[in-house]
């Protein structure tokens, strides 16, 4: 069976970020670790680019890395979100249910973390977290599924809010996915939240979210013409400006109504929002990311096609494709890249999965976007699925993006932590942030498979000179995670 075509109500692609959500083997301390939020200031520095959150407001990128697997006081597969703040000295704090002020506790199968988004939701400067746990029963609805969020603060992330789900009993795994923009351009941060089983449709809640109720100003749904039913529903959700006109729009993956093959939608955002009256479909491609690579003032959709044959557009080893925007939505130019373009190191082989997680962001800090690739199933030296990462350059007159000068990192690579070893998976997930706040987009790393199956992920930091490097890994141990099971860590970061 294909992996990338619906051929039965099972059948699914793989997503390296998402795999084996069912498999819940993992371990966890269960236990917090201690604040470490930046010193508390009057008000939130400057908003960052939308692409960075800033959860203790002092101006300074911070990420959310997820242990979904997690087994949190002897419950396997309950989960957990590591949070990392930037500044010169990166921090560490760690959430689970049983973390205190967060809602619920910890159970078996809650998959909390399956996916998270960042945005401002109760609009007091600081950006939260919403973190989906969509094996959660609700009352008897079994794995029916519940978004919820941790709000920022001076100190970083402290307290939590169940989002009030607004149609409960109409879906299981809801807020698997969920993904946070400004669908109707009124300047604030609205949410959408997907189910993966049930009507294939997408709630979306505007408005500022009331931390004492969970609920939105207002909401309502889209159905993108992608299949409903068990196993299907959208698989991620990712949001960006493509047309140009100031709202943010949404590209939805998942098995198309049409031919049932994996695909993604770009529906437009509105005045009134998100609305799928034009939208349009898109190269298949689990992972995509959205950004002006061009600088002509449309965001581009960046692809990322891991399968190696069986559905158009694939390619021997993975494919990224750019499509560019316009106007009138993604008619522009499309850019293809695979290990066998020129100037892109490597070549194409079975099995790399290059494109199987992309992000964009400003890496040697000359004001254009940058691309980073990973390619989790490549095997480098005869190491099987070590792992690696392509960095592609955004050219020095803003032109897009160019293969002159890209680079090829892996864990031999001097200034990356640890050396390859098989089944490591380094590129399970890439994040592009300036987590030291000089101005130039560092690289963070996920290795999903380091240490067994508990996972790391490895912040580079973008040097004057161009390079990337890391002083060390941030492991299980590191941010309080048991070795016990299979926690995963390093496989999805917050978007």
């Amino acid at each position: 069976m294909a992996k990338h075509k619906r051929t039965s109500t099972t059948g699914r692609p793989r997503r390296t970020r998402l795999a084996a959500a069912t498999a819940v083997t993992a371990a966890l301390t269960g236990g917090l670790l201690a604040a470490t939020g930046a010193t508390a200031s009057a008000a939130p520095a400057e908003p960052l680019p939308s692409h960075e959150a800033d959860f203790n407001g002092d101006g300074v990128a911070d990420l959310a890395t997820s242990a979904f697997n997690a087994n949190v006081a002897g419950k396997d597969g309950a989960g957990q979100v590591a949070v990392t703040y930037g500044g010169s000295t990166l921090r560490h704090k760690t959430f689970s249910q049983n973390s205190a002020g967060v809602p619920g506790s910890a159970e078996t199968g809650d998959l909390f973390g399956y996916d998270t988004a960042y945005g401002d939701f109760d609009r007091d400067g600081y950006d939260d977290l919403a973190v989906g746990a969509p094996g959660e029963d609700v009352g008897s609805d079994k794995d029916g599924g519940t978004a919820q969020i941790l709000w920022g603060s001076p100190n970083g992330l402290s307290g939590g809010t169940t989002l009030k789900d607004p149609r409960p009993g109409g879906h299981d795994f809801f807020a698997a996915p969920i993904e946070a923009g400004d669908f109707d351009g009124d300047g604030s941060t609205d949410l959408a939240v997907g189910a993966r089983s049930g009507a294939a449709t997408i709630d979306v809640v505007n408005g500022k979210i009331s931390r004492s109720t969970g609920t939105g100003s207002g909401h309502y749904t889209i159905k993108p013409a992608i299949q409903s039913g068990e196993g299907a529903g959208p698989f991620n959700l990712h949001s960006g400006d493509v047309n140009g006109d100031k709202r943010e729009d949404l590209i939805v993956d998942g098995y198309s109504t049409g031919d049932g093959y994996n695909a993604n939608l770009w529906v437009p955002g509105t005045p009134d929002g998100l609305k799928t009256t034009n939208q349009q479909r898109l190269p298949g491609g689990i992972i995509t990311d959205v950004g002006d690579t061009d600088s002509d003032g449309y965001g581009d959709i960046v692809i990322g096609l891991e399968w190696d044959d069986e559905i158009a557009g694939a390619n021997k080893g993975g494919t990224v494709y750019v499509a560019h925007g316009a106007a009138n939505g993604p008619y522009g130019e499309t850019q293809v890249f695979t290990q066998d373009t020129e100037g892109v190191p490597g070549a194409g082989e079975k099995g790399d999965s290059f494109g199987n997680e992309l992000d964009l962001g400003d890496i040697n800090g000359d004001g254009h976007l940058d691309l980073v690739v990973g390619a989790a199933g490549e095997d480098v030296g005869g190491v099987k699925d070590a792992g690696a990462v392509t960095v592609i350059y955004g050219k020095a007159d803003g032109s897009g993006l160019s293969t002159n000068g890209a680079v090829f990192l892996d864990q031999n690579t001097p200034g990356v932590p640890n050396s390859n070893e098989t089944n490591d998976f380094f590129g399970s997930d890439v994040h592009v942030d300036d987590l030291n706040g000089d101005g130039r987009g560092d690289v963070t790393v996920g290795a999903y498979g380091e240490n067994g199956t508990n996972g790391a992920f490895y912040p580079l930091i973008s040097k004057q000179d161009g390079s990337l490097a890391g002083s060390a890994g941030v492991y299980t141990s590191t941010v309080g995670i048991s070795a016990t099971g299979t926690p995963r860590l390093g496989m999805n970061f917050a978007d």
